[in-house]
């Protein structure tokens, strides 16, 4: 009578006892993601550059593309690879080139995944401290304007 009790009590507690609690992680979601390329790219093109923007996931799979009107057919790639370059690695391309520059031991880096764009203008996403994405610009006649024009993107939308 017992075993009876013991197996009616064990079938009828709820499942979710027994389960672990699932990690949860933090993202960047599309809405915030869109508004940051969309005012980098606005950025630029009130200095009179025509970039392209950005914005991949923590993942390193690409949320939002922008062109803006006349931007090379090459800053899409640019700006992809930056982006992919700062939410990988989580700093920012124009720190890493520095680092790799500045120790050449560490040039292997280059090459070490093909989708890695080393120049400045990709800028790690962080929300509460916590690495979401990466941003990368391309096509003004710098790397430093494009990682501004990137820079306004993030603080658009109260990124660290």
């Amino acid at each position: 009578m017992i075993y009876k009790f013991v197996l009616a009590a064990a079938l009828l507690t709820p499942v979710a006892a027994f389960a672990q609690e699932l990690p949860t992680a933090p993202y960047l979601p599309l809405d915030m993601a869109t508004k940051a390329a969309k005012t980098a790219v606005e950025t630029c093109s009130a200095e009179g550059y025509n970039i392209s923007v950005a914005i991949v996931a923590r993942s390193g799979v690409t949320k939002v593309i922008l062109r803006a009107d006349n931007a090379g057919p090459h800053t899409v790639g640019s700006s992809t690879g930056k982006a992919f370059t700062s939410a990988s690695m989580g700093r920012d391309t124009a720190g890493l080139a520095g680092f790799i520059g500045g120790n050449p031991q560490n040039d292997g880096l280059r090459d070490m995944d093909a989708r890695l764009v080393i120049q400045a203008g990709g800028l790690p996403i962080k929300i509460g401290g916590a690495l979401v994405g990466g941003i990368g610009a391309g096509g003004a006649p710098s790397g430093d304007i494009d990682a501004n024009c990137a820079r306004a993107g993030l603080d658009a939308i109260g990124a660290e």
